[in-house]
């Protein structure tokens, strides 16, 4: 599964999202319920959890009206698979929190499966920054989170169910990951998220961006919502400076002592004049081609990195890797390696293990591509070959003893 920028704006075209909308205002853009089906279901998820080992006690988190659920009360204490203590989400603990209305908060899940990663891969092939997502799963009428701000911009997917999002005239004026925003109590979003801006029934399909700093919360309105926060982080002018303390470390006037203080005025001038000196040079080394060459290459190449593999193709030995996603769909090993449909005459004959097959000549042409492959999805025959019954061929191909559900 593949997915641009345009795919998750659409309408909206990106140049007027750029002009008028990124890092200017919030943007909610109603979709049709097919828009994200690809990206995460109910069943998805379920199995994503069901990944046990994966999760801990910070990964997986739980929050009821806004106050998280201790560890304690939702994990049990086990042994992680290299021996060290952790505490680990238990599914019959966590399950006694969501019927009690407790949020599931699943962190960085954004190349956990194929429909995540796509849309972490638009975000961040838009050149945006870092794209790290979190799964929020909650319930009608219950708020996990009171007003806020976040420290990135947010794009809200919603894959399920309907939320309604308080968008606040409140912004705060870009803040960083760090104390001096983090540490802000909640008095202080209360008065300074302002007036409603807008009430905002987010549906399913829908896609929701803030921009960093701008105070919302949101309430599921369905049963059940689940929507995946996309948290972009865009390369800051703190990056530069964290760069050019890295180059000061080669320049000799950075590593001198700076003037020794006796309280005179003629030690306080040249206190002064040195850190000017320091600061003409900070300056032109921003001017400095090399300097600018790498801040030019961070920028560009601000992105997490995610997927690639593909073992046998690394060894020679496969095609690469699909591009369609098997997602839910049947799938089969290849239990009968080298084996291809053969011409007679006029018709196409597969010999199985178990049996031989007549095949019409688009169901030939489909069996040569899928035996190729160590194992095949429904999906990817379909996507592949669009015009063949796909079920069918897979069914008379398992009969005949060359494929093994999987």
């Amino acid at each position: 599964m593949t997915m641009t920028l345009a795919d998750l704006l659409a309408p909206i075209a990106p140049d007027q999202f750029f002009a008028e909308y990124y890092d200017k205002q919030p943007l909610h853009i109603p979709g049709g319920a097919a828009k994200f089906a690809q990206v995460l279901s109910w069943r998805q998820l379920n199995r994503l959890l069901d990944q046990t080992h994966i999760w801990s006690s910070q990964s997986l988190k739980l929050v009821r009206e806004g106050v998280a659920v201790p560890a304690e009360q939702y994990c049990t204490r086990a042994t992680s698979r290299d021996g060290t203590p952790v505490l680990q989400p238990d599914s019959a603990m966590v399950a006694q929190w969501i019927g009690r209305g407790a949020s599931v908060v699943m962190n960085d899940v954004d190349s956990l499966s194929p429909g995540l990663v796509a849309v972490s891969d638009a975000l961040e092939g838009a050149g945006l920054g870092k794209a790290q997502a979190n799964v929020y799963i909650s319930w009608q009428s219950h708020k996990a989170f009171h007003s806020h701000f976040d420290t990135h911009d947010v794009w809200a997917v919603q894959v399920e169910g309907e939320k309604y999002w308080n968008i606040w005239e409140g912004r705060a004026e870009w803040p960083i990951p760090h104390p001096v925003f983090k540490g802000l109590g909640q008095e202080h979003h209360d008065r300074a998220k302002g007036k409603l801006r807008a009430k905002i029934l987010v549906k399913t399909g829908d896609l929701l961006y803030l921009p960093r700093g701008w105070y919302h919360d949101a309430l599921a309105e369905a049963p059940a919502s689940v929507h995946i926060a996309y948290g972009v982080h865009a390369p800051l002018g703190m990056d530069l400076m964290n760069m050019l303390l890295e180059r000061a470390l080669y320049e000799p006037a950075f590593r001198q002592p700076l003037p020794r203080q006796d309280g005179t005025a003629a030690a306080r001038f040249a206190l002064t004049s040195r850190a000017a000196q320091l600061g003409q040079r900070l300056s032109e080394l921003t001017r400095d081609p090399k300097v600018m060459d790498v801040l030019a290459k961070f920028v560009a190449d601000y992105r997490y990195r995610r997927a690639g593999n593909d073992l046998l193709a690394a060894r020679g030995l496969a095609a690469t890797a699909p591009a369609a996603d098997a997602g839910d769909s049947a799938t089969f090993r290849i239990v009968s390696p080298g084996a291809k449909p053969v011409r007679r005459g006029a018709e196409w004959q597969l010999k199985g293990p178990a049996a031989t097959l007549p095949l019409a000549p688009a169901e030939a042409e489909a069996a040569t591509w899928l035996l190729a492959r160590p194992d095949v999805a429904e999906a990817e025959l379909r996507a592949a070959h669009p015009a063949i019954d796909a079920p069918a061929l897979l069914a008379r191909l398992a009969d005949a003893g060359l494929l093994a559900s999987t």
